[in-house]
């Protein structure tokens, strides 16, 4: 754990440096100044390898020189050892305490501080009253990232490339801390920070949906787009594409009001998910119809009837869909026809007929463009060909023009379009009843 919290693989001391030998600085104008004791006590404290003992000794330290110049390299013995015996309160404790110190500490020893700090912060739930120093030490921990020089074992090419993890980690960090705070804005732009440096992270795509789906108003397109890209994203694994994709799924059924087909949900979610894959940033042209969209349709004015579904299907375009999306799963009642044909089955009878809105096209209709499955209803069988015939039913399909075609199920045909049932009942015979036999005097 120790060495994670380090920007490069290597020991502290060669990484951040450490105290100089009491007497080094001691003279200079604006170094540090201490005693050898106080050296002497420090050192001590730094060979120490337990993490109980190097607290105890650290405690030690703080109690006799408790304004030291020293702290700048007792802080760290701290939050090292908390680190180690997994402890994040008191890492955020000390790691705060050295970053108190300003330019007292060396830009290496801040980062390492503010890196212990987001790494401490990562492993404990989130709470909204340190949710504000969270971020706030967070963007310092990035501006002091950006401060740090190249070690000159590292190569220019390289250096960039040590310093992606930590960068993640602080923007991460303070993502998580502004969702907290409720600042919604805040953290989409920490989180599509991390996108920047990692364009195939899905949790960092899901937070950033999160935030958007949490704004007031909700930023509901760019919620679902984010969703998307969370399932789509190279980085994510089968279950947490599945997962996301689950609920994305309901996202959209809940906006569209829970009423539309299942056919056509499934339809929009594919398409967005094949737009999300291949596109990097959303179209504004890209929308979904919201239930109020579809309440429109359905309400009007005009009040949607099926003459206006058929008549908008023919038509074809966005208005079409629009409608398919509106009518698609709704019954509807006493949708008048003309029969063509009756398929009987065991389970259902289909009912092949004509749509017509008038007498004249009731006289030229000879070919279907509705069926209608019919169940529980055997009677409906009667219905004579090319006779007028009403029913109720739900749409669940269509084929568009040229062949144009509307699918109902769960059809049920007025009983006033039902002739009369004309086979000839059989007659019953009752038994001949028989005069029970004299009793005997």
């Amino acid at each position: 754990m120790v060495a994670a919290l380090s920007l490069i693989a290597g020991s502290w001391p060669s990484a951040f440096g450490q105290a100089p030998a009491a007497g080094q600085d001691a003279g200079a104008a604006k170094g540090p100044k201490y005693t050898q004791a106080e050296y002497n006590a420090e050192q001590a404290c730094a060979a120490e390898r337990v993490p109980a003992t190097v607290i105890k000794c650290a405690d030690d330290f703080v109690s006799k020189y408790p304004n030291s110049d020293l702290l700048v390299y007792i802080y760290p013995l701290y939050y090292r050892a908390y680190t180690e015996l997994k402890n994040p309160q008191k890492v955020i404790e000390y790691a705060d305490k050295l970053v108190a110190l300003g330019d007292k500490a060396e830009p290496g020893i801040r980062y390492e501080a503010l890196y212990a700090r987001a790494l401490a912060v990562a492993s404990v739930p989130p709470d909204p009253a340190t949710a504000a120093k969270a971020r706030e030490a967070a963007l310092l921990g990035l501006k002091t990232l950006d401060e740090l020089k190249k070690p000159d074992n590292i190569s220019a090419e390289d250096w960039p490339k040590k310093k992606l993890q930590p960068a993640i980690l602080f923007n991460y960090t303070a993502g998580n801390a502004a969702m907290t705070m409720k600042d919604y804005a805040a953290s989409v732009a920490s989180f599509k920070a991390v996108l920047a440096l990692n364009p195939d992270d899905p949790i960092a795509y899901y937070n950033v949906g999160r935030a958007y789906q949490a704004m007031t108003p909700p930023q509901q397109m760019d919620a679902f787009w984010y969703f998307a890209k969370a399932v789509t994203a190279k980085g994510a694994t089968e279950a947490q594409s599945r997962q996301i994709k689950t609920y994305l799924r309901k996202l959209i059924v809940n906006y569209q009001g829970g009423n539309v087909c299942d056919s056509l949900t499934d339809a929009e979610l594919n398409e967005l998910l094949q737009l999300a894959g291949t596109s990097a940033e959303r179209a504004e042209s890209y929308k979904l119809a919201s239930s109020a969209d579809l309440d429109a349709v359905r309400n009007g004015p005009p009040v949607m009837t099926i003459a206006s579904v058929v008549d908008d299907l023919k038509a074809g375009g966005d208005k079409a869909k629009l409608t398919w999306l509106a009518a698609c799963g709704l019954e509807f009642p006493e949708v008048p026809g003309k029969l063509i044909e009756v398929v009987p089955g065991s389970d259902a009878i289909v009912l092949k007929i004509a749509f017509v809105k008038s007498d004249d096209e009731f006289e030229k209709a000879t070919t279907p463009n509705m069926d209608v499955k019919v169940v529980g209803q055997p009677e409906a069988a009667r219905v004579e060909k090319d006779n007028v015939v009403h029913f109720t039913g739900t749409l669940v399909s269509y084929d568009p023009d040229p062949a144009f075609f509307l699918h109902w199920e769960k059809g049920k045909v007025k009983e006033e379009d039902i002739p009369k049932d004309k086979t000839p009942k059989k007659p019953v015979h009752k038994p001949v009843a028989r005069k029970p036999a004299a009793k005997p005097n």
